[in-house]
């Protein structure tokens, strides 16, 4: 016989660990250990400690695939992002493996490279994952609002949860947890920061149509209202979204001639990477002949010393994975400012 005190005995080598082995060794019912494994139930940190503990030391697993099959949830989290070579998304996403990690739980990221976002979505629920959180803008149409307005429907029916980060809400026919940041007030911020150090002719370099460009040229055009700065409709162009088509917009906007603006409001750090490229080419400087303004404050903005509008990355996927989690109320709509961060591209426009 073994004493009650005694320390659990190892597993004979090659024996494969149960789940009620597991729950031996972390002194709890099988349903405890069920429940922290698929993450149904947030558990006393003491309890999941010990548990997981077990987990580890049993070399316990607990066969995603044979609970894929019985149609139970998973613990797991799946992330869906249109691609990862942007520092900003690249970013959240790593804020929200890494939130979500710190639970035990594992990450299973799908890239939709811009226009596969429902079939990688669908891939994504066939998994039996427990949640889904879906990064970063897309291009809308009245086709895709359907579609996401019945994909968000089947979710909510088969219990999983579906969480939108980086992006506006879908409408109010598909209703789900929003986690995103203030786009107009962004640009209004940058726009009037350019005004107060002189610059009357901005251009406002958009993204492409959807409801992310729109608040931000609501931002340009309110900013130059408000201060007595009147709009021009020719300088207002797109769409660029990357270095390469920012290099090719500006390439079209400047022409055989000079430039007639003074400064740049550019969609992102990438595509203000590439507005810079292409006036150098023309031999322009920045600031000193052209100013440029970039937008999320990703790594590269630091890189070029680019003026740019902060976007907060880790808060917007931390509090992403909490809701994905279900650690806070699901039924929220969270709005995070963002503030202008100055470098170095911006100067009073050059006087000739």
């Amino acid at each position: 016989m073994t004493p009650d005190n005694a320390p659990p005995q190892p597993l004979a080598p090659h024996q494969r660990s149960s789940i009620r082995d597991v729950a031996a060794r972390a002194g709890v019912s099988v349903s405890t250990v069920s429940r922290i494994l698929n993450g149904n139930y947030p558990p006393a940190p003491r309890t999941r400690e010990k548990v997981m503990r077990a987990v580890k030391d049993l070399d316990y697993d607990p066969n995603p695939h044979a609970r894929a099959l019985s149609g139970s949830k998973s613990a797991t989290v799946g992330i869906v992002v249109r691609h990862l070579d942007d520092g900003f998304l690249l970013s959240v996403v790593q804020s929200i493996a890494v939130a979500v990690a710190e639970t035990g739980r594992l990450c299973l990221i799908g890239t939709t490279g811009n226009d596969r976002e429902l079939e990688v979505l669908r891939q994504m629920n066939a998994q039996h994952v427990q949640a889904i959180v879906l990064v970063g803008a897309v291009l809308e149409s009245d086709e895709y609002h359907r579609a996401m307005v019945s994909f968000v429907s089947g979710l909510a029916s088969s219990g999983t949860r579906l969480v939108l980060c980086a992006r506006p809400a879908i409408g109010p026919d598909a209703e789900c947890p929003v986690v995103e940041y203030d786009n107009e007030g962004g640009t209004y911020a940058a726009t009037s920061h350019l005004i107060s150090r002189g610059h009357r002719r901005i251009l406002f370099l958009g993204g492409p149509e959807g409801s992310l460009t729109l608040r931000r040229r609501n931002g340009y055009r309110r900013a130059l209202a408000d201060l007595g700065v009147e709009a021009d409709p020719t300088l207002e162009v797109g769409p660029a979204w990357n270095r390469e088509t920012g290099r090719a917009m500006m390439t079209n906007v400047l022409g055989p001639g000079g430039p007639a603006f003074t400064a740049v409001l550019t969609h992102t750090d990438q595509v203000a990477a590439g507005v810079i490229q292409t006036l150098r080419e023309r031999g322009m400087s920045v600031p000193e002949d052209v100013s440029v303004v970039g937008f999320a404050d990703s790594p590269l903005a630091a890189d070029l010393r680019l003026t740019s509008v902060h976007i907060p990355a880790v808060e917007l996927g931390r509090t992403a994975a909490r809701l994905a989690l279900g650690t806070e109320p699901g039924d929220t709509h969270t709005m995070f400012a963002t503030h202008v961060v100055v470098r170095d591209s911006v100067a009073p426009p050059h006087v000739a």
